[in-house]
């Protein structure tokens, strides 16, 4: 029984803290220096952040 507890806990946690903004996006992270590329390899979208910077949204609809 502390197992199946233990399991519905975890989906939940997964459920609450997931970010569904970025569900789709498969970010590789590519360093230039003081800069980094983010290329998405699902959608090919690419975003240039600071160091330390992840995405924290989809740009799957800003492609031409």
């Amino acid at each position: 029984m502390i197992y199946v507890a233990g399991l519905l806990i975890a989906f939940i946690l997964i459920a609450v803290f997931s970010n569904p903004a970025t569900r789709a996006c498969r970010w590789r992270e590519y360093r230039q220096g003081d800069s980094v590329r983010w290329h998405c390899i699902q959608c090919g979208a690419e975003v240039y952040k600071p160091l330390g910077q992840k995405p924290k949204s989809c740009f799957r609809n800003d492609r031409a």
